[in-house]
């Protein structure tokens, strides 16, 4: 049961990032910078453990798919941090994590297999969830509601690649360390080039260093679980729980950020949470 447990780090270390993220919004801190540091300081801890191993060894496949789950996850987060501005975390990390429908149905023509009757209920009440959710009777701000579904869109559709591209390097038998140093060189890389314009007062962003090395090591921790846990576990099981990253946001927002959801919204959340299992049974 050591992959179960290591699917359940997993939801804990991302949900933690997330409701950072989302704290940092409210600071009205750089979200590009808190993942610059993060990716620079995950990418040299993986890269130094390689070394003391002496486990390092690079592929071209693993390079490739590891750096573009970099990327998709940096976009995915930038997104996700966007979203936080405009709407309340806890609704934007539920539709963010129907990101297992694009899961579901991408691997299942990647790798030709017939979809279950399960995950196609799972993903028509995942979809109806979503109209539950983001439903709003009196739209005040219609310019940020727009910005806010688009932002969660783009980020679920990210983050939902990045789960297609975690059960790819699982097939390719890619090792843990190999992927985690690809993923992190990727997406340093990504994030530097978007930060370009920043580098004369990357100085002044200390608490967004503190932040990022908190997040480096929670994220590395949380890969590592995610990618030994696909690796152990049966995906079918792996991928929901690591969707239920959301309830540690959801909490985080009610209990931390004091934020309030309608009975409709609630409503909304638990039929989701059913819908991303069904997706997986």
């Amino acid at each position: 049961m050591l992959w179960f447990l290591s699917a359940l780090g997993t939801a804990f270390c991302f949900g933690i990032n997330n409701t950072l993220f989302k704290w940092g919004t409210l600071q009205h801190l750089s979200g590009v910078c808190i993942q610059l540091f993060f990716y620079w300081i995950s990418f040299f801890i993986m890269l130094l453990f390689s070394f003391i191993t002496r486990s390092i060894e690079f592929h071209t496949l693993s390079i490739l798919i590891g750096a573009s789950i970099g990327i998709l996850n940096a976009n995915g987060n930038i997104q996700m941090t966007k979203a936080f501005e405009k709407g309340p975390a806890s609704i934007t990390s539920t539709i963010i994590a129907m990101n297992t429908v694009i899961v579901v149905l991408t691997t299942s023509l990647l790798f030709p297999q017939s979809i279950p009757l399960t995950n196609w209920i799972g993903i028509i009440i995942i979809l109806l969830g979503a109209v539950v959710i983001q439903y709003q009777p009196k739209k005040m701000t219609t310019i940020d509601y727009k910005l806010w579904i688009l932002s969660c869109c783009l980020a679920l559709i990210s983050i939902g690649s990045v789960g297609v591209a975690m059960k790819v390097s699982t097939i390719h038998h890619i090792s843990v360390g190999e992927m985690l140093i690809s993923i992190y060189g990727g997406g340093a890389v990504y994030l530097s080039f978007l930060a370009r314009k920043e580098y004369n007062k990357l100085s002044t962003y200390k608490v967004e260093m503190k932040l990022g090395i908190l997040v480096a090591i929670l994220s590395t921790i949380g890969y590592s679980c995610y990618l030994f846990a696909l690796k152990e576990g049966p995906s079918s099981i792996v991928y929901p729980i690591v969707s239920l990253n959301c309830i540690v946001v959801l909490i985080g927002s009610l209990v931390i950020f004091k934020e309030k959801l309608k009975r409709y919204q609630l409503v909304g959340i638990v039929v989701t949470f059913c819908g991303i299992v069904l997706t997986k049974i």
